[in-house]
């Protein structure tokens, strides 16, 4: 299969044109931000890590690997996986930027989404 593309990019970034459509894959709202700021196009908070996976990793960067493991998992059951096919099947088309408010910005579930729809 061909490499779809996809961007990734901390939701408190300014929107911009090239973005294309933004979708919000924390399951959370972003502190601090209104829908307009945001410029979400979609917000698939059932992507996101289950609340209990994200209170466990805390971002504490040396839990990564085992919540990468564990996130993997946690994205093959059915909302997950239907959502990651719908992400695939909308970056066929057009620019699809995947929208996050974690601070770091290469330990986080988004970079978890784009290796893997990238790469399946």
């Amino acid at each position: 299969m061909s490499t779809i593309p996809i961007h990734i990019k901390r939701v408190y970034e300014k929107p911009e044109a090239s973005d294309g459509k933004r979708i919000l894959v924390d399951r959370l709202w972003p502190r601090g931000l209104t829908k307009e700021q945001a410029a979400v196009d979609e917000w698939m908070k059932e992507i996101a890590p289950s609340h209990e996976l994200r209170k466990w990793y805390a971002h504490r960067l040396e839990h990564y690997e085992k919540f990468k493991e564990l996130y993997l998992q946690e994205l093959q059951q059915d909302k997950p996986s239907q959502l990651l096919r719908q992400i695939r099947e909308m970056a066929e088309d057009c620019t699809v930027t995947l929208l996050y408010a974690a601070k770091d910005t290469t330990m986080n579930q988004a970079v978890v989404l784009k290796e893997i729809i990238e790469t399946s």
